[in-house]
Protein backbone atom coordinates (compact mmCIF):
# COMPACT_ATOMS: atom_id res chain seq x y z
CA UNK A 1 0.00 0.00 0.00
CA UNK A 2 3.00 2.31 0.96
CA UNK A 3 4.93 1.83 -2.20
CA UNK A 4 1.46 2.25 -4.06
CA UNK A 5 0.93 5.64 -2.97
CA UNK A 6 4.65 6.41 -3.13
CA UNK A 7 4.42 5.77 -6.64
CA UNK A 8 1.31 7.63 -7.56
CA UNK A 9 3.00 10.60 -5.33
CA UNK A 10 6.13 10.82 -7.71
CA UNK A 11 4.00 10.43 -10.76
CA UNK A 12 1.93 13.22 -9.79
CA UNK A 13 4.97 15.48 -9.04
CA UNK A 14 6.87 14.63 -11.77
CA UNK A 15 2.90 15.61 -13.75
CA UNK A 16 2.92 18.74 -12.10
CA UNK A 17 5.99 19.95 -12.01
CA UNK A 18 6.11 19.89 -15.74
CA UNK A 19 2.86 21.86 -16.44
CA UNK A 20 4.27 25.09 -14.48
CA UNK A 21 6.32 27.68 -16.51
CA UNK A 22 9.28 28.93 -14.62
CA UNK A 23 9.53 32.44 -12.88
CA UNK A 24 12.58 33.22 -15.15
CA UNK A 25 10.92 32.13 -18.21
CA UNK A 26 8.01 34.62 -19.68
CA UNK A 27 4.83 33.63 -21.11
CA UNK A 28 3.52 35.03 -24.44
CA UNK A 29 -0.21 35.09 -24.50
CA UNK A 30 -1.16 34.52 -28.52
CA UNK A 31 -4.56 35.72 -29.54
CA UNK A 32 -6.64 33.97 -32.51
CA UNK A 33 -9.44 33.80 -33.87
CA UNK A 34 -12.66 32.62 -32.97
CA UNK A 35 -11.33 34.05 -29.11
CA UNK A 36 -9.08 31.31 -28.87
CA UNK A 37 -6.16 31.79 -27.05
CA UNK A 38 -3.41 29.93 -25.80
CA UNK A 39 0.51 30.73 -23.95
CA UNK A 40 4.11 29.61 -25.12
CA UNK A 41 7.37 30.19 -23.53
CA UNK A 42 10.80 29.06 -24.15
CA UNK A 43 12.55 29.77 -27.73
CA UNK A 44 14.50 27.98 -30.12
CA UNK A 45 14.95 23.69 -29.37
CA UNK A 46 11.75 23.32 -26.96
CA UNK A 47 8.95 25.38 -26.18
CA UNK A 48 6.02 24.87 -23.51
CA UNK A 49 2.33 25.45 -25.00
CA UNK A 50 -0.09 26.34 -22.36
CA UNK A 51 -3.62 25.07 -24.12
CA UNK A 52 -6.94 25.02 -22.55
CA UNK A 53 -5.44 24.99 -18.73
CA UNK A 54 -2.52 22.46 -19.45
CA UNK A 55 0.78 22.61 -20.81
CA UNK A 56 2.98 20.40 -23.24
CA UNK A 57 6.60 20.35 -24.14
CA UNK A 58 6.90 20.74 -28.04
CA UNK A 59 10.37 20.27 -30.00
CA UNK A 60 11.88 22.02 -32.84
CA UNK A 61 11.14 20.18 -35.98
CA UNK A 62 12.67 20.91 -39.22
CA UNK A 63 10.65 23.44 -41.52
CA UNK A 64 10.24 25.48 -44.40
CA UNK A 65 12.69 28.65 -44.64
CA UNK A 66 11.29 31.74 -42.90
CA UNK A 67 8.88 29.38 -40.36
CA UNK A 68 9.20 27.36 -37.37
CA UNK A 69 7.34 24.58 -36.22
CA UNK A 70 7.21 22.40 -32.83
CA UNK A 71 5.58 19.16 -32.08
CA UNK A 72 4.82 16.86 -29.27
CA UNK A 73 3.88 13.41 -30.58
CA UNK A 74 2.45 12.14 -27.89
CA UNK A 75 -0.30 15.17 -27.48
CA UNK A 76 -0.40 15.36 -31.43
CA UNK A 77 0.12 19.52 -30.85
CA UNK A 78 1.95 20.82 -33.93
CA UNK A 79 2.85 24.58 -33.46
CA UNK A 80 3.61 26.32 -36.86
CA UNK A 81 4.87 29.79 -36.70
CA UNK A 82 5.26 32.13 -40.05
CA UNK A 83 6.26 35.92 -39.17
CA UNK A 84 2.85 37.32 -39.36
CA UNK A 85 0.64 34.31 -37.49
CA UNK A 86 0.77 31.09 -36.31
CA UNK A 87 -1.30 28.17 -36.08
CA UNK A 88 -2.19 25.04 -33.93
CA UNK A 89 -3.00 21.82 -35.03
CA UNK A 90 -3.74 18.76 -33.45
CA UNK A 91 -2.08 15.87 -36.10
CA UNK A 92 -3.35 13.11 -33.92
CA UNK A 93 -6.82 14.18 -34.07
CA UNK A 94 -6.50 15.57 -37.61
CA UNK A 95 -7.76 19.14 -36.53
CA UNK A 96 -6.59 22.87 -36.52
CA UNK A 97 -7.37 24.00 -33.28
CA UNK A 98 -6.19 27.67 -33.75
CA UNK A 99 -5.84 29.76 -36.57
CA UNK A 100 -4.33 33.28 -37.62
CA UNK A 101 -2.65 33.57 -33.73
CA UNK A 102 -0.47 36.19 -32.78
CA UNK A 103 1.14 37.81 -30.01
CA UNK A 104 0.58 41.61 -28.94
CA UNK A 105 4.53 42.16 -30.17
CA UNK A 106 3.63 40.42 -33.47
CA UNK A 107 -0.01 42.53 -34.04
CA UNK A 108 2.57 45.66 -33.73
CA UNK A 109 4.80 44.07 -36.49
CA UNK A 110 7.50 42.36 -35.09
CA UNK A 111 8.49 38.98 -35.07
CA UNK A 112 7.41 36.70 -33.07
CA UNK A 113 9.93 35.70 -29.70
CA UNK A 114 10.06 32.24 -31.11
CA UNK A 115 12.77 33.70 -34.01
CA UNK A 116 14.50 34.87 -31.40
CA UNK A 117 18.47 33.50 -32.13
CA UNK A 118 17.13 31.93 -35.25
CA UNK A 119 17.68 32.65 -39.06
CA UNK A 120 15.62 35.82 -39.70
CA UNK A 121 12.48 35.89 -41.34
CA UNK A 122 12.73 36.79 -45.45
CA UNK A 123 9.57 37.98 -46.78
CA UNK A 124 9.03 37.26 -50.51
Amino acid sequence: MKKNLLAISIVLVSLLGATNVSADEEAFTWTCQEGKQFKTSGINDKVRLIWESKSYDLERQTSLPGSLRYKNMNSGFDLVVLGNKAMLFNIKAGVRLADFCQTAEMKSGKLPHLFAGTEPFVQN
